[in-house]
């Protein structure tokens, strides 16, 4: 490798890692602006189950360390859900350099929605399905058992939901990537409508408590942001690609 071919991998890796660098310390600052609050936070991300467990049960700690790790291990996650737009930026600000004008018109858009989306996955996880799904489950026990849910088992079944949730709503956001780089057309997604209705039913029966209420509150969403993103992707057609960047280079020249 060449002199003049190492200066700009060197400058590429400092880069790198100057963004790495912003990146972990936005979510410390969030971590360390939260960490105080961690019980209230845990106390908030369990209010769904709370309001529906009998009156006087409450949720237990098996494990000794728990009823402190636990609140701060939701405190850290929460943390990086919420440096999300500055995570984002910073991956922008490193690939922006190398896209076209045009490109980057484009992918500011699908940066803006995935974090949205992804935001509105998750609160519609917390207030739609999470009181269905607790209320359904909590008054199926059987006669004699008493509902006390562990707080460490609870935090990992609410933040696999949450990850479900707001992965499913990047869909749109999926199909657009799709069409863009050309390994699907929104034609032949039209046309696969049927299979992604049913698919969607066994995506939301694997990630979703074993209910009725929760699968369907997630797959009837999942297929109409299917149907958004086969919308959408049309505007991000290869061929409305070639037609932008000739476009761009006439203005330029």
């Amino acid at each position: 490798m060449t002199e003049e071919n190492t200066q700009p991998l060197i400058g590429h890796l400092i880069e790198l890692r100057k963004r790495l660098i912003n990146i972990i310390l936005s979510i410390a600052v969030i971590f360390l602006a939260l960490v105080y609050f961690s019980n209230d936070i845990y106390q908030l991300v369990s209010a769904p189950l709370m309001k529906q467990m009998p009156a006087g049960a409450s949720m237990i700690a098996t494990d000794v360390a728990s009823p402190f790790f636990t609140p701060l291990k939701l405190t850290f996650m929460v943390s990086i859900i919420l440096s999300a737009p500055a995570v984002l930026y910073q991956v922008w600000a490193f690939v922006a350099p190398a896209l076209y004008k045009h490109e980057r018109r484009l992918v500011t858009p699908l940066l803006v929605s995935s974090t949205l989306l992804f935001y509105i996955g998750i609160a519609f996880a917390y207030f739609v399905v999470f009181p269905l799904a607790f209320g359904f489950l909590t008054h199926t026990a059987p006669r004699g058992v008493t509902v006390a849910t562990d707080i460490k088992n609870y935090l990992d079944f609410v933040m696999s939901l949450f990850l479900a949730f707001g992965a499913c709503f990047e869909i749109p956001v999926a199909i657009v990537l799709l069409c863009w780089i050309g390994v699907v057309e929104p034609a032949d997604l039209k046309k696969k409508r049927p299979y992604i209705l049913v698919a969607s039913f066994i995506v939301a029966m694997l990630l979703t408590p074993p209910d009725v209420f929760s699968q369907t509150l997630l797959a009837i969403p999942m297929y109409c942001l299917f149907e958004a993103g086969v919308f959408f992707s049309r505007f991000y057609t290869p061929k409305q690609n070639a037609a932008t960047e000739l476009s761009t280079e006439a203005d330029v020249q």
